[in-house]
């Protein structure tokens, strides 16, 4: 039991909403179809959940064998303020790069028999989804092509943990893909993207130090990286709003503008780390969640977390909002 509980803490499980969230919601989206199986929308939300933790070791084994992990170390003793623990439990000796990719490999076989199921049950089409999104997911930081070093990762995040992971489990609950879900899978992938960019943009110095092509050390010109960032942490609403006025969606979608003002927030954060980054900000219960904000002080990465938290309960909201509405229309 203990090595489960090392290897999950070590699988980021805090990352789990971005996927989780859009898998959710996409299978309640799919309850109003006559062919739908609970049983395979949640065996389609846990190959998610297994695929996504086996993702998040894979790309702290690939940036491991790219760039030992204490380079984020020794950025730190050069003044970076870069969120460095990641791979700890490899350069503190706890495990090896061997067993790591031993455990990747776990995880992502247990995808797997989650998907062989399903494919047993509803055919073909969910394999296509599965595999395109193993071969995107791998992609991020593996080799041949490492997007995530080119300033494509942001955009592929908001494809798999959107559109792809939407479709894949709502064909998993449901046997068919309609245009609901593509429509509602959009914003929800921007959201997810705005996760891992405003990531990006907070860690742009000790990445571009590594050659680490993010989006924006891409982008390289701080008014730009916000630009961009307000059409992605925007475009969910401008979508909702345009689908509501088109009578594609039901007025009540109206109801995600709540979540606006956690937008605007982080909008407003991510403008004032660009101009002073050593300002700090506090939690606010509107905020959501905040977990082990005392240990994040201490830890003094609370100025990265207050941000990436914000990001991730701005995106768990939206589909909270838009579950509640799916079952009750």
């Amino acid at each position: 039991m203990n090595i489960v509980k090392f290897w999950f803490k070590n699988a980021r499980p805090q990352s789990l909403p971005q996927s989780v969230f859009p898998a959710v919601l996409a299978v309640c989206l799919a309850s109003s179809n006559d062919d739908f199986s609970l049983l395979l929308g949640v065996l389609g939300v846990l190959g998610v959940i297994m695929g996504h933790l086996g993702l998040n070791l894979f790309d702290d084994y690939f940036d491991y064998k790219k760039k030992d992990a204490s380079y984020r170390d020794r950025m730190a003793h050069e003044g970076f303020r870069a969120r460095i623990g990641k791979c700890l439990y490899l350069t503190n000796g706890q495990t090896t790069v061997k067993s790591l990719l031993f455990v990747c490999c776990i995880f992502c076989a247990l995808a797997l028999l989650c998907g062989a199921v399903i494919w047993y049950f509803r055919g073909e089409s969910i394999l296509y989804i599965a595999v395109i999104t193993a071969v995107l997911g791998i992609s991020y930081s593996g080799m041949p092509l490492r997007l995530s070093y080119h300033g494509l990762g942001e955009i592929l995040i908001g494809i798999i943990f959107g559109p792809l992971v939407m479709m894949g489990t709502f064909y998993a609950a449901c046997g068919l893909i309609n245009l609901t879900v593509l429509f509602i899978s959009i914003p929800v992938g921007l959201l997810v993207t705005n996760i891992v960019y405003v990531h990006a943009i907070l860690d742009f110095e000790p990445d571009k130090k590594i050659g680490k092509h993010t989006l924006a050390v891409l982008l390289n010109n701080k008014k730009a990286m916000l630009l961009v960032l307000s059409v992605i942490l925007f475009t969910p609403y401008l979508l909702i709003s345009y689908a509501v006025f088109m009578s594609y969606v039901s007025s009540y979608y109206l109801l995600l503008i709540i979540t606006l003002p956690m937008a605007v927030s982080l909008f407003a954060m991510m403008v004032k780390f660009v101009k002073n980054p050593h300002y700090r900000f506090s939690p606010r219960i509107w905020m959501g969640p905040m977990a082990h904000w005392d240990r994040l002080q201490i830890a003094g990465i609370d100025w990265f977390m207050i941000r990436w938290y914000l990001a991730r309960n701005l995106l768990s909201a939206f589909c909270l909002i838009v579950l509640v509405l799916s079952l009750i229309e």
